[in-house]
């Protein structure tokens, strides 16, 4: 068991001997002093904090941004991480240089994290669109210069065909893989690579930490100041970063990220695609998995409402064997779920679209982008005739669990899908649920917007979509 966490730092090889849960932002502003990197929010909101981290794919390193507040140093053993000082090397990087020829800074206190984000757009996309622009700098806020010179400083970098990130080449990452086990001060962190290696381990260690990006128990270490004194991470086991697809289905090991899961469902869910960027910005998709985002049982997480409607089941596994569920049965209660002590979620299978379905996810937020969920509807229906068949209908932030309106989808079942149907629908979903009243929204609120998203996705599907940008 090593004691040093191993990666590359600019360009660099670095051994680092601290608690494998510590944050990478706390370490790099305090041991190397690299403090361009800065502290705004501690969870993963403003992007102040942001830097590139990088792992081997075929031939290339390949980046994406990432929060370093809620990253813990453990996660970066064996990849290349980059900071804004990383970024320059004899000559300013594209970005810098399009940002400080632009003015578009001024306190400065946000311009790392935004010259990162956009490095990292550039060195994936070469010329990236306004909405690939926009979409990179969803998850960083900046309060005093104003989005159009930092924009225009992108579109700048667009035209100039991109720019690379410098950095190790892949030959370098040959003697830096991922170490099983790192143990530091009373914090061990465990990395198997297979998933037996796993089951064994959750097995042996039933109360450690299971790590799967990071992106929602990240906030608790960065902000809360909690610790983690045993850790297994999902990141490096095989069969869990593996998306699979047959004839009717499209699968996804639980360890795949939001930002891989975006792009195998934009042709086949667009309406989905919109809602995964919508709950998490590049930083974060690029960090956070399915198998996190269902495990955590949040009664507002925005993956599960659209996974039930659309039909998901959900693999869980141990030493003992396999079981398999539809997803809407794997929540119990608040925060409670089927999995068993020794058991993790292995994979998530989504059906493909079927002829005459149509499906839509609304999200309710104070934010259009990078916020908790009021209200998060899924709507699932396939019509034959122009009489609906089969219908499902799923709610977030409605009640404990996320959970199906089965009376709502009887009442659509066998109707023409008219005005009468949809107000027979909105009925029976405001009689059936009970939400709660909190800083999100009251009670009668959320039983109002969940009956009115019913006319919504009839309107929507009838062809009367209307470009909504703030809900």
């Amino acid at each position: 068991m090593s004691q040093m966490i191993k990666f590359f730092l600019n360009g660099q090889k670095q051994e680092a001997s601290v608690r494998p849960d510590m944050t990478v932002l706390d370490w790099l502003r305090s041991a190397p002093r690299l403090t361009g990197t800065k502290e705004g929010c501690a969870e993963g909101d403003c992007g102040a904090c942001s830097v590139l981290i990088g792992d081997p794919h075929g031939d290339s390193v390949q980046y994406h941004a990432a929060n370093s507040c809620i990253l813990a140093m453990g996660q970066i053993d064996g990849r290349s991480l980059v900071t804004v000082e990383g970024l320059k090397t004899e000559v300013l990087h594209p970005v810098q240089a399009a940002m400080a020829e632009n003015g578009s800074s001024q306190c400065g206190f946000c311009t790392p994290g935004i010259v990162i984000s956009l490095a990292g757009l550039a060195a994936n996309n070469v010329k990236p669109d306004d909405h690939a622009i926009h979409d990179a700098l969803a998850g960083n806020l900046c309060r005093c210069t104003g989005y159009r010179p930092i924009v225009e400083a992108a579109r700048k970098v667009a035209g100039g065909g991109g720019a690379a990130i410098s950095g190790p080449q892949v030959a370098a990452f040959a003697n830096l893989d991922p170490q099983k086990a790192i143990s530091a001060d009373g914090s061990t962190f465990h990395q198997p690579g297979t998933l037996a290696d796993l089951l064994q381990l959750r097995k042996d260690k039933p109360d450690a930490l299971l790590l799967g990006g990071g992106t929602d128990l990240g906030v608790a270490l960065a902000d809360y100041h909690t610790d983690w004194d045993e850790v297994i991470s999902l990141a490096h086991v095989r069969e869990m970063r593996v998306i699979g697809e047959t004839e009717n289905h499209l699968s996804f090991g639980a360890a795949v990220t939001w930002e891989e899961v975006l792009a195998r469902v934009a042709g086949s869910y667009p309406s989905f695609a919109t809602l995964i960027r919508r709950f998490g910005s590049t930083q974060i998709r690029s960090m956070g998995t399915i198998g996190g985002n269902i495990g955590t049982a949040s009664p507002i997480g925005d993956g599960p409402p659209a996974l039930i409607a659309l039909g998901a089941d959900v693999e869980l596994a141990s030493l003992n064997g396999r079981r398999f569920m539809a997803l809407e049965d794997f929540f119990l209660d608040y925060r409670k779920t089927e999995l068993r002590a020794d058991e993790v979620i292995a994979s998530v299978s989504i059906p493909k679209p079927k002829p005459g379905q149509e499906f839509r996810v609304y999200k309710i937020s104070k934010r259009y982008d990078q916020d908790i969920s009021t209200v998060c509807a899924a709507f699932s229906i396939t019509r034959e005739d122009g009489q609906v068949r089969s219908a499902r209908i799923a709610f977030g932030g409605m009640a404990a669990i996320p959970r199906r309106a089965l009376e709502a989808e009887r009442v659509l079942v066998g109707s023409q899908f008219d005005a009468k149907a949809v107000d027979a629908c909105a009925a029976a979903i405001t009689a059936a649920f009970k939400p709660l009243s909190d800083w999100r929204g009251s009670a009668d609120y959320r039983l109002q917007v969940a009956a009115n998203l019913v006319e919504r996705f009839w309107r929507d599907v009838s062809g009367e979509t209307v470009e909504v940008m703030a809900l």
